[in-house]
């Protein structure tokens, strides 16, 4: 049933049945009902019959944004696995070209790295791919699940703080978070050298904030002077969800060894 229809039935309910109960009244009850005792009876019967129309309203108003907000999440899923397609085709694209220019020279030990370069990649792309979000268990499983299958796939060393309670976000909002944090670690493996990294993933009723860091090297000096799609994309999902995203390297005067520290921040208040 519409909306429209809804409301045209909100306003003809009481009318109907005050109307109509006094007409009754006047025609057949006369005799057999006072005026108190009417006023009574009319009373009871608009409350109830109203109840009971309201509880139905609101309850297909419920189902109707329920259906929207599951289309709505749908949506987003399709629309981050289109992503993942789109970025796995370019990334495996430019890897497979560099893999045919170092077979041609002969440098066997680059055409390795590549080749390990395209397993990673597979790796992680048929995980993003294996379950949607709106299935299966919760954000921070799911969160925790992927960072596991990252450090397997890259052998870095890596701490985690992630303190989520269950519908914090909603679902189309957990896509954008989760694509966040795949890009953040995405470029930790292809581009920093890191040894180790950690996130910190805090919500509180002041808002939430999100911290990816690593100890590797080079990312962030092309980032800032350049536009990278990655880097990009990042702050498109941060201006969907209403965050603002900041990406900085540390001084390597507090590091040991010569190393940076990278850092990507997210943050949105309440």
């Amino acid at each position: 049933m519409s909306l429209r229809t809804l409301k045209l039935f909100t306003i003809l309910l009481p009318v109907l049945i005050i109307g109509g109960f006094e007409y009754i009244r006047h025609e057949f009850l006369l005799n057999y009902l006072t005026m108190e005792a009417g006023n009574f009876t009319i009373t009871v019967i608009t409350f109830l019959l109203s109840y009971l129309f309201a509880s139905w309203m609101f309850q297909s108003i419920e189902r109707t944004n329920e259906k929207l907000a599951a289309g709505e999440a749908r949506r987003a899923v399709y629309e981050e696995r289109e992503r993942l397609a789109r970025e796995l085709h370019d990334d495996l694209a430019q890897t497979l070209f560099f893999l045919n220019v170092k077979l041609k020279q002969g440098h066997l030990e680059e055409a390795r790295g590549a080749v390990s370069e395209i397993d990673n990649s597979l790796r992680q792309a048929i995980f993003n791919l294996r379950t949607p979000p709106e299935e299966g268990t919760g954000f921070k499983q799911r969160i925790h699940t992927w960072l596991q299958d990252w450090q397997l796939v890259t052998g870095i060393e890596l701490q985690k703080t992630i303190t989520l309670t269950e519908n914090s976000f909603s679902s189309a909002e957990e896509v954008q978070l989760f694509g966040i944090i795949q890009e953040a670690f995405t470029n930790i493996r292809k581009h920093s050298m890191a040894t180790s990294a950690t996130i910190v993933f805090e919500v509180s009723p002041m808002g939430w904030r999100l911290t990816i860091t690593d100890d590797g090297c080079g990312l962030l000096e092309d980032a800032l002077s350049s536009k990278k799609y990655g880097i990009e994309l990042m702050h498109k999902r941060a201006a969907e969800l209403g965050a603002s995203l900041e990406l900085r390297a540390s001084g390597t005067e507090d590091l040991p060894s010569g190393t940076r520290l990278d850092v990507y921040s997210l943050r949105r208040k309440a």
